[in-house]
């Protein structure tokens, strides 16, 4: 295939999605000189690290931490921690089962975004074209470029390369232009998860602010507001297991914060207390149940590929070094040496 050379050094190059994966490559490549544009469906950039606001308080309703394991990730994360965009988390780490609360004990480091988790997306987001509110239904082949097309039929724009960091099922169909990358995206399965936001007028009596549940229907509950940075008010973000909401996957959302907050007060052995606020998200995409371990998927002929933390591990630090992955592959394709005649 014969890509001719740009008029001057920079390419352009559209990213699908505005999640971590997709920040930190846009953030990548904007910074090695190329034009990117960055198009995301929702309101505003974040993804999974999205934060939802209510009156005085708000809840990490997605991503409730990250870990750092990587040395990259660990330098990146030392550079928001002085930064003041990200600090530890020291809550207390339980676990909660059969009516009883015991101490996880030590573990790893957790941090999260400050004021609230967004903080991150919204930091890489920072001097990137982010056009929010946009579904891209399709990327189509335009000569040696890309045309993208939105769900309403506008032309969004021609563009160099693409690199598509949305969910494998919604990924799949705008690969379709590399069948081999489709197919791999295809094969992902990705789990549910319903997720119930609630404040209360007093602090709960549970001595943790974090805790596994190994009971349906949930797997995980966290007090929000003993993060750093967040509102006094009393809130909590319960999270249902995989399985759970998967068969319940179509429930009215105030059945499900009932089922939430009743499954959290029988697995602590707490009484019942009435939410002064309640509101469930689904999260229908939450997880890979069986993450690719590639990276990126990326097809050096055509420009086209895809990141996400389903690339590389379903964490925070696997979405992050996912984009940093398929930044690299979109450079290596760009590199003055790739337009030459092959």
């Amino acid at each position: 295939m014969h890509r001719p050379s740009p008029s001057s050094s920079e390419y352009s190059v559209a990213i699908i999605g505005a999640g971590l994966s997709g920040l930190t490559a846009g953030q990548a490549l904007a910074e090695a000189g190329h034009a990117v544009a960055v198009f995301d469906k929702g309101r505003g950039p974040g993804g999974r690290m999205s934060t939802r606001r209510q009156a005085e308080t708000t809840f990490d309703h997605g991503a409730q931490y990250f870990t750092v394991r990587d040395e990259r990730f660990r330098r990146r994360v030392a550079s928001w921690t002085e930064a003041g965009i990200v600090q530890r988390w020291d809550g207390r780490i339980g676990v909660a089962e059969g009516g009883a609360v015991t101490p996880k004990g030590d573990g790893p480091e957790r941090y999260v975004g400050v004021p609230r988790m967004s903080a991150v997306p919204r930091h890489l987001a920072d001097g990137l074209d982010v056009r929010c509110r946009v579904r891209v239904e399709a990327a189509e082949p335009s000569g040696a470029r890309w045309s993208l097309v939105a769900d309403d039929g506008a032309d969004l724009g021609t563009f160099d390369a693409v690199l598509v960091t949305v969910p494998p099922p919604q990924a799949a169909p705008l690969l379709a232009a590399a069948p081999d990358l489709a197919r791999r995206a295809a094969s992902v399965t990705m789990e549910p998860t319903w997720a119930a936001m609630a404040t209360f007028d007093a602090p709960l009596p549970v001595e943790a602010d974090g805790l596994f549940v190994h009971d349906a229907p949930l797997s995980w509950a966290a007090r929000n507001s003993s993060k750093p940075g967040r509102p006094a008010l009393e809130s909590w973000v319960f999270h249902g297991a995989p399985a759970w909401t998967e068969t319940h996957i179509e429930d009215e959302p105030d059945a499900v914060v009932e089922a939430l907050l009743s499954g959290f007060f029988a697995a602590t052995g707490l009484r019942p207390v009435a939410p002064t606020f309640a509101q469930a998200h689904r999260w229908r995409y939450a997880q890979a149940d069986e993450p690719l371990e590639d990276g990126c998927l990326w097809d050096e002929a055509q420009r086209l590929g895809a990141c996400g933390d389903w690339c590389h591990g379903s964490r925070v630090e696997g979405a992050f070094l996912s984009g940093l992955a398929g930044a690299e592959a979109v450079a290596r394709s760009l590199a003055p040496s790739s337009a030459a005649t092959e």
